[in-house]
């Protein structure tokens, strides 16, 4: 019998901490798997929500002002106004060595047609705005899609500040290359 009560102790001390080193790694494997299935849903609901943030954020302000004018692209493509087609731009954009160019070609959708005189008048202002803020940007900023529509808005809520008789609605890109 005293030779049975040390193998039973061995045989008892190994089996916890077998069925423990098992416990663990389920425990371990499991957080991993939450971890990596939040990230991947805030990555995934992010990018939803910071489209829904700036068609959000506009309204309000435009209530706080004078609801004359809309800082952010209408997404109506169903309803549009009267188009003004811009010149073409070729501007060189920011890279530390110099050699990024883009050519662009921009129809503004107005508000009205009333508009048109104003936006004939400021032309050389609209355009000294695309073009400055074009030349502010990289490569890899405009390359994507988000980072286009982000541009988009930038040029629509600067040209917005200037005009009395309306506002652009929506920026369209006829033609968009980089070299």
């Amino acid at each position: 019998m005293a030779g049975k009560k040390p193998e039973e102790n061995d045989g008892t001390v190994e089996k916890k901490p077998k069925g423990n080193m098992v416990l663990i790694i389920v425990i371990v494997l499991l957080v991993v798997v939450l971890i990596g299935g939040g990230a991947a849903a805030f990555l995934m609901l992010s990018g939803g929500h910071e489209e829904e943030v700036t068609t959000a954020a506009p309204q309000t302000q435009s209530t706080s002002t004078e609801k004359k004018k809309t800082p952010k692209r209408s997404t109506d493509h169903l309803v549009i106004g009267p188009m003004y087609p811009m010149a073409q731009f070729v501007v060189n954009l920011l890279s530390e060595s110099g050699n990024r160019f883009l050519k662009v070609a921009i129809d503004l959708e107005l508000s009205d047609a009333k508009l048109q005189p104003e936006i004939d008048h400021k032309k050389s202002l609209i355009r000294d705005i695309i073009i400055r803020t074009f030349s502010s940007k990289t490569f890899e900023e405009i390359s994507t899609i988000k980072g286009k529509d982000k541009l988009k808005d930038e040029v629509l809520d600067k040209i917005n500040e200037n005009l009395s008789d309306g506002y652009i609605k929506n920026i369209y890109f006829t033609d968009f290359v980089v070299q």
